[in-house]
């Protein structure tokens, strides 16, 4: 979870700014958390506190309203009586990798990551993305080979996982649609040699940066391991005391140490 919350932050700065190179700095004065940051600290909370996602969701969302939700997703924060809002973008995908460290068998992985989307994401390619990512989290922690996890993603959710980040990044654009940015999140971190790299990839298509770098971010840590002290000190740094308290104890709780 705490390299999905990293590569968010460092995905930040180019959102709105995006770049083609894999090389660039990690962090910088202009680096913050989002809402990809926000929901994915929810959705833990949600699992360390056994609430409903849609509770602390709106609980993080409200005490964070500026981390820059879309309009849909804001309105339905806001709402009175709120309601999903058949919505396809990779929201339900960027929050979702609390749940792949936390449970622990691939019906569990599925039936929560669905629940955690469907209480805004309830079409069903926001459902699929939010299951994709989980489930590839889930199989990385299984210590499945990454030509096995690309084929069984191929084969549940009918995602092409064969193409390469070069045949890719010249056309790629900005893309918050699940089904046109989770799979090429995906696919960074099957082209990655470690965690950074994953990021840098992702980083490097110019799209919806924070998004694919937190999607991929969080995949990556499941299967290169967690981020050395040296990062997560980093990472300590751009969070509140409120959203570091919830992203350590889910971290003591459900991912080993690598230090």
């Amino acid at each position: 979870m705490i390299g999905a919350i990293a590569g968010d932050i460092i995905g930040s700065v180019y959102e709105a700014a995006p770049i083609k190179t894999t090389d660039f700095p990690l962090f910088g004065p202009a680096s913050r958390f989002t809402d990809d940051s926000v929901m994915s600290v929810a959705v833990a909370a949600a699992i360390l506190d056994n609430r409903l996602y849609e509770e602390a969701m709106r609980h993080y969302g409200r005490h964070y309203p500026d981390a820059g939700y879309g309009g849909n997703f804001h309105h339905w924060l806001m709402a009175p009586d709120p309601h999903p809002y058949h919505s396809f973008g990779n929201g339900s995908a960027m929050r979702v990798s609390p749940v792949g460290f936390a449970f622990d068998s691939r019906e569990a992985v599925l039936a929560e990551a669905e629940r955690s989307a469907r209480c805004t994401h309830d079409h069903p390619e926001g459902i699929k993305g939010a299951q994709a990512v989980a489930l590839a989290i889930f199989l990385a922690r299984q210590g499945v080979s990454k030509a096995m996890l690309r084929d069984e993603l191929e084969q549940t959710f009918g995602y092409d996982l064969r193409r390469s980040l070069t045949a890719i990044r010249p056309g790629y654009r900005f893309d918050v649609f699940c089904q046109g940015s989770v799979p090429e999140a995906i696919i960074c971190f099957l082209e990655s040699g470690d965690w950074e790299s994953a990021v840098r990839n992702a980083v490097s298509l110019g799209g919806d940066s924070d998004t694919q770098a937190c999607i991929a971010g969080g995949i990556a840590e499941a299967f290169h391991g967690p981020l050395p002290a040296t990062l997560r000190a980093q990472v300590r740094g751009y969070l509140t005391d409120e959203l570091w308290e919830v992203t350590e104890r889910f971290h003591r709780r459900f991912v080993r140490t690598a230090d």
